[in-house]
């Protein structure tokens, strides 16, 4: 199994700093995986300059991840959630902000970890199905 993950946690959330690292320790140990993370909340404006500079649209998306490997097998990730989104996209589906909170978590955890969806079948991909197990058992 592997070590402890050290992970970093800014900016304001619903969900707090000591659950966000909460969280994403336990999508790694549950992943038997090991991870220098950092998970980062911003608005609306700069999710936008995010994901326009990073993947070429200007919307607020609810979340981007980054990962980088690293020499001898290493790995390190960026997530970022979007506050903002996250508490429409709570709205929308009839669940608490911090739930949709620690979905996105999850969601950029298992990104920076390898796992992907298509676009346009997200919620039907079996990485949708991990992630709600995952936000089933933390909640």
């Amino acid at each position: 199994m592997p070590g402890p993950a050290e992970v970093a946690v800014a900016g304001r959330s619903p969900l707090g700093a000591a659950r966000t690292a909460e969280v994403v320790r336990a999508v790694l140990r549950g992943e038997r995986r090991s991870a220098s993370m950092s998970v980062t909340f911003v608005g609306r404006d700069r999710m936008r300059r995010l994901h326009r500079r990073h993947k070429g649209s200007s919307s607020a998306t609810d979340v981007l991840a980054f990962r980088l490997p690293l020499p001898g097998g290493g790995l390190a990730g960026d997530v970022y959630v979007c506050v903002w989104r996250a508490r429409r996209q709570a709205r929308a589906h009839g669940v608490s902000t911090r739930e949709e909170m620690l979905r996105l978590v999850v969601h950029g955890t298992l990104h920076v970890l390898g796992w992907d969806h298509p676009d346009d079948a997200r919620e039907r991909s079996g990485m949708w199905r991990r992630q709600e197990r995952y936000v089933r058992s933390l909640g």
